[in-house]
This record gives C-alpha cells, sequence and structure tokens, in this order.
C-alpha cells in the first residue's frame, strides 16, 4: 500500500471514530506520511521525479486541502 493511500486510510479512520472536531483538530498525519511528502517534494524541486511520483503528491495535496477545510470547519464549530 502506497503512503498516499495510508494516508486516505488514516483520515477515513479519523472520520469512522467520531470524536467530534476536537478530535479533528488533533489529527496530525503520520510520520511515515510527512517524510513521503517531503522525499516527493524534493523530487519534483530537483526535477527528477516520475509521472508516478507527481501524481502520489498530487494526491497529497489534495487531501492536504480537505484537511485545512475540514479543521477550518471544526474550528467554527469548537468556537
Amino acid at each position: 500500500m502506497s503512503a498516499a493511500q495510508r494516508s486516505y486510510d488514516e483520515i477515513i479512520d479519523l472520520f469512522a471514530r467520531g470524536g467530534g472536531a476536537p478530535s479533528v483538530l488533533s489529527f496530525h498525519p503520520s510520520q511515515e506520511s510527512v517524510d513521503r511528502v517531503r522525499d516527493l517534494l524534493e523530487r519534483h524541486r530537483d526535477g527528477t521525479s516520475s509521472d508516478e511520483e507527481r501524481a502520489e503528491l498530487d494526491r497529497f495535496v489534495e487531501l492536504e486541502r480537505l484537511m485545512q477545510l475540514v479543521k477550518a470547519r471544526a474550528r467554527r464549530i469548537v468556537g
């Protein structure tokens, strides 16, 4: 399973467990995901990333945008 897929699974598990806004606000990606994104970004900046790696980086970007929106909404709920 790819690191991007594991990140999706982490977010799905977060929502499935519930816990509401506090749980969402305390969510952080796994260190494995963070490390993979750093590696992909470095390869992208160096111009050495493959098409597959660029697609994987795009998936991470989508996940980050989603979590930013969810956390912004959770902050409004918490007040």
